[in-house]
């Protein structure tokens, strides 16, 4: 008798953790698709003042957080603070692709579109700080 309560125990057990995992990747798989459709707003730098603004940006999995320098309206320098990326580490290139074009308007990493996404969207987050 007592084997048959443990076994039920344990068969709950398993299905409580298999519906709650099912429940996890439904929602960051749902997180990443909706990156894949987020648009990056290019920010006007005749209107951002000169500084260094922190920006930070995430969509589980993966976060970014950036330090951008301005000076005379020019993005001067990104500093990729903090990269939490899973497979996307070749995204760790736009910082100097948007500090060349001066623009977010870049393309983004071939195979590491969420990270190029995330790291993109920090660097907005903190040009918009500098808005006057």
């Amino acid at each position: 008798m007592k084997w048959k309560k443990v076994i039920l125990i344990v068969v709950i057990f398993a299905a409580v953790v298999f519906v709650a995992g099912a429940v996890v990747v439904s929602n960051l798989s749902k997180n990443l698709d909706e990156l894949t459709t987020m648009e990056i707003n290019d920010v006007d730098l005749s209107k951002v003042k000169d500084g260094t603004y922190t920006g930070y940006y995430q969509v589980l999995p993966v976060d970014a957080k950036v330090e951008v320098t301005v000076e005379n309206h020019i993005i001067k320098n990104i500093k990729l603070v903090e990269h939490g990326n899973g497979k996307g580490q070749a995204a760790e290139a736009i910082p100097q692709m948007v500090t060349e074009a001066q623009s977010l308007e870049v393309n983004v990493v071939s195979g590491a579109t969420y990270s190029s996404k995330v790291i993109l969207k920090a660097i907005e987050n903190a040009l918009i700080e500098g808005l006057d």
